[in-house]
């Protein structure tokens, strides 16, 4: 049994990782931290077992000290960040107080606890991203953990910064950290603010489909499920002070993915019982295409071209490899937001 501390544990990849963790883990104790901002939801905990959730900030060190001391945490899995590249274009601020300032406080509490304490053994496993590696061009080999750092946007630069952080408390104070660099995720519990919610409740209610630039930027797509068990391998088989890349292998231009949420929406009504009565302003009710409401935009500033992960080192040395195809992945995404609306409505109005 291990008592384990989860930062952003009602956010997106967070929650997803703790229903996982319960299920795979259901004796062991899960706090989550999270200060719930407009991504953190205290509905995507519902059902979680043996898991309390604490309304805090990371960057509150006190607060972190003693939750890790009270309650015997020995691993922190540190998902509590800023993660909208758009939102970080116009706000970078808030993206260096939680990215950078909240890691370091929370490197800090650990440092204290874990090392200037008892000197228990410990895991401080950091979530990181592929942006941090810069922009592909079409024939570049894929992001591996050597790749260079080359970020191109506030979100990515203040989460470059965090990896430094966590790699230098490991090799200067002996902190037990790994780091895993993930590809683009999807799955249930996304705020609508991402591609794939966004276009799947866009379809849903009849909006338009705003395509950045050619709609031909590639991204790997990673199911969150798969992640997870990523992270679950980097915990129990990763090396202290190592770095993982952890992909879904399945590289896609974003013209591709578009299409194929439209495919499956209109899929959907076809096979669903009731849809066009649920979202009566969707095409796809009326019989018509979801690709009709398809709509170029102006290119976000500093768009990344292509991201591409390597996670050789993942599947040799964490045995690690993606279950979900992108189809399928994708498939149960949109069955799971047509199953829970109760979930991802009241959203819509924040």
């Amino acid at each position: 049994m291990a008592n384990i501390l989860v930062t952003g544990g009602a956010g997106f990849i967070g929650g997803n990782f703790v229903h996982y963790w319960n299920a795979q883990h259901p004796d062991d104790e899960v706090t989550v931290l999270d200060s719930l901002t407009y991504a953190g939801n205290r509905s995507t905990l519902a059902g979680a077992n043996r898991t309390e959730l604490v309304e805090g900030d990371i960057r509150d060190r006190e607060l972190v000290e003693n939750l890790l001391r009270d309650r015997g945490i020995t691993i922190i899995v540190h998902f509590a960040a800023e993660s909208h590249v758009d939102r970080s274009i116009s706000g970078p601020d808030a993206f260096i107080d939680t990215n950078i300032l909240g890691t370091n406080s929370l490197l800090k509490a650990a440092r204290a606890v874990w090392l200037d304490g008892d000197g228990e053994d410990h895991r401080f496993h950091h979530i990181s991203t592929d942006e941090v590696f810069g922009s592909l061009g079409p024939e570049d080999p894929a992001f591996s953990e050597v790749t260079p750092y080359a970020p191109n946007s506030p979100y990515s630069a203040s989460k470059a910064a965090s990896d430094h952080l966590v790699r230098a408390y490991h090799h200067t104070y002996g902190l037990e950290v790994t780091t895993s660099n993930c590809s683009n995720n999807y799955g249930p519990y996304q705020y609508p603010e991402k591609l794939i919610p966004l276009f799947l409740l866009n379809a849903l209610s009849g909006k338009n489909l705003p395509i950045y630039g050619d709609g031909m930027n590639v991204r790997d797509w990673l199911h969150v499920e798969d992640h997870c068990r990523g992270i679950e391998a980097c915990l129990q088989r990763g090396t202290p002070g190592e770095t993982y890349n952890i992909g879904g292998g399945a590289e896609l231009p974003n013209m591709t993915v578009i299409d194929t949420i439209c495919a499956e929406v209109d899929r959907a009504f076809e096979e669903v019982d009731g849809l066009a009565d649920r979202y009566p302003d969707a095409p796809a009710a009326r019989g018509e295409k979801s690709d009709t409401l398809k709509t170029f935009v102006t290119d976000r500033a500093g768009h990344d071209r292509r991201y591409a992960i390597d996670e050789t080192k993942a599947r040799a040395e964490l045995d690690y490899t993606p279950k979900r195809g992108f189809d399928e992945g994708l498939r149960h995404t949109l069955r799971w937001y047509l199953d829970r609306e109760d979930w991802w409505r009241p959203l819509l109005s924040v």
